[in-house]
């Protein structure tokens, strides 16, 4: 199995096994540091928080909470790892500054230097841009095809580089889109929930239940902030996210038409 094999196999189970972890952990975070009995009044759950006590509050939101911790670690978590990911498809130093080396040193028909600066920069970017500079140069002592064809054949190793190692930088990606959706809906659900609650509390005979009324008032307004705020987080991520594999991506363009040029100005 390759290398570049090895490392999705790795962010694939990776996902595998962080969300039930991240969501075990939600789940306990919920019952005994929220719902600690020292967060409320008369050390009883089933009591108003204290004054001032924040995770008391948060637990009083309700059973939806734990579900919305959990996307919020997610997010988090992915944010984190795809960080990680994009930081080492950039390689050592600047993407920019790479590029405009290699333009420089294909100027000066230096190709085996620009293969050394591939090496030394690493990340998804220099491979590719490797992987298109060792096809011109075998392409240049081929004798058997004409120079459209070898034209193609360099443009072909571009396309099949790239497409070992964009899958990589967009992986998990689909995670932090999906809960931008999931955590307003769920946030949505935990609202209305906390609405009947309340209104339910209204609707007593005689004087209106007002730990109930206060609890329903909790749950909806807290599940409301938890349900925007991840959402948020997720939405401003992904595009940040985004932005940044396009760049990737359009430097690895900008690399391959320098590369094509030069071979078609070359052997012209």
């Amino acid at each position: 199995m390759s290398n570049k094999t090895n490392i999705k196999t790795l962010f694939t189970g990776f996902a595998t096994i962080a969300i039930p972890i991240i969501f075990t952990v939600a789940i306990l975070i919920y019952l005994y540091v929220l719902g600690n009995p020292t967060n409320f009044q008369g050390n009883d759950p089933a009591n108003h928080p204290k004054p001032g006590n924040w995770l008391g509050v948060i637990y009083k939101g309700g059973i939806i909470v734990p579900v919305l911790m959990g996307l919020l670690l997610m997010v988090l978590t992915f944010v984190i790892e795809r960080f990680i990911t994009i930081y080492r498809a950039k390689g050592k130093g600047r993407v920019a500054s790479f590029i405009a080396k290699i333009h420089t040193l294909l100027s000066k028909d230096d190709i085996s230097t620009a293969i050394t600066e591939c090496d030394k920069q690493r990340g998804s970017v220099a491979n590719v841009v490797r992987a298109g500079l060792v096809k011109y140069e075998e392409m240049a002592v081929d004798k058997g095809m004409n120079k459209d064809q070898k034209v193609i054949a360099i443009k072909q190793e571009f396309e099949e580089a790239t497409s070992l190692e964009l899958p990589m930088l967009e992986q998990n990606l689909v995670i932090i889109a999906t809960i931008s959706s999931i955590a307003t809906l769920m946030g949505l659900l935990g609202t209305v929930i906390g609405m009947i609650k309340a209104f339910a509390a209204l609707a007593t005979a005689g004087s209106p239940d007002a730990v109930a009324l206060a609890n329903g008032i909790s749950e909806a307004l807290i599940n409301t902030a938890l349900g925007i705020g991840t959402s948020a987080i997720a939405i401003i991520m992904y595009n940040f996210f985004t932005t940044q594999i396009d760049r990737l991506t359009y430097s690895i363009d900008e690399a391959g038409v320098a590369i094509t040029q030069k071979f078609l100005a070359k052997h012209n």
